[in-house]
Parts: C-alpha cells; sequence; structure tokens
C-alpha cells in the first residue's frame, strides 16, 4: 500500500491550480494522492476572487477553520506537500494532534509568526526574492530544514523548471 499525502493549495484553491497537475504526475506512482482546496477547507467566499479578500478571509478565521476541517478529514499517518497558505494550515493542525511525517511547505510565509514547531520532518522552500519571508533567525530557532532559492519570488512553485526539485523533496 502507497503512503498518503496530502496536497494543500495556496490561496487561489483550484479556481487558479493547473500548475499542480505537474507535481501530481511526478508523484502519482509514489503516493495515495489527495487534494484540498483551502479556500474550500477554510469556508472561504470567493464571490469577490481577490488575493487580498482571499487573504483577509483566512487570517481572519480561515485558518483556524481550514484547521479543524483537516484534523476532521484525515486520522491516519500522512505526507504533506502545501502551498503557501496551505504549509500554515498544515503546521497548525500537525501542532493539533494531526499525523503527519512529513511535511514540505513552499512559499509558507505566514509561518513566520509561529512559535512552537511540529513534531515531524520539515522541509521549508522559499523564494529570494519573496518579501513575506520568515527571517533566517526565525529558520534558524525553528530548527527546521529549509531552502531559499535565488531569483525566485513567492509564486515559485509554479514554475515548471522547480516542479521536480519540489517533488524531490517530498519523496526523500
Amino acid at each position: 500500500m502507497k503512503p498518503k499525502l496530502i496536497i494543500l493549495s495556496d490561496v487561489w484553491g483550484k479556481e487558479k491550480s493547473n500548475w499542480i497537475l505537474g507535481y501530481v504526475e511526478i508523484i502519482k506512482d509514489k503516493f495515495d494522492i489527495q487534494y484540498y482546496d483551502c479556500c474550500e477547507l477554510g469556508g472561504i467566499d470567493k464571490s469577490i476572487f481577490t488575493e487580498q479578500n482571499l487573504h483577509n478571509q483566512f487570517v481572519n478565521g480561515g485558518i483556524e477553520i481550514a484547521v479543524e476541517n483537516l484534523l476532521n478529514k484525515e486520522k491516519g499517518e500522512i505526507k504533506i506537500l502545501a502551498f503557501s497558505i496551505g504549509g500554515t494550515i498544515a503546521w497548525k493542525a500537525a501542532l493539533k494532534g494531526l499525523k503527519v511525517s512529513d511535511l514540505v511547505a513552499v512559499s509558507s510565509t505566514r509561518l513566520r509568526n509561529e512559535i512552537e514547531t511540529p513534531n515531524c520532518r520539515i522541509r521549508l522552500l522559499f523564494g529570494e526574492n519573496d518579501v513575506n519571508k520568515p527571517s533566517l533567525d526565525w529558520l534558524k530557532k525553528q530548527d527546521v530544514s529549509f531552502e531559499i532559492y535565488n531569483d525566485m519570488k513567492h509564486e515559485m512553485y509554479v514554475e515548471a523548471n522547480l516542479v521536480k526539485d519540489i517533488c524531490d523533496e517530498i519523496l526523500k
């Protein structure tokens, strides 16, 4: 039986996630994959589909709702590949008891506000030019494995040339 991998979307959810197919294609033979739209997990109203509106809803209760819904949906041990807000949801869910063995979070900049670290293997990936990425001090204090990609911005994960590198992180 293949290990279970959940993929957590970025702030846009499934509406702007065609790029996710590149990841699924590479890892589909290695895992039983479950994809979650973080907007759906968080009860986010997408009627005003702007980054600012979606972000505001997540930080004003949507993250917590998504964490609770994820905890209710996933009971066994899982690996997580998460993008942007999805990484924050995964991190918080792991702290609340989600059975995470491995977490690879890409461009999950809101983690910079976290104090506790989940008890699992963690790999954080950020773009050098992502203005909201956590400081090096925060990354070292959390004692997590991380990589900063040169000349990349927040949405680096949609870049086709990085998909294999990012998939390799969850395959380790």
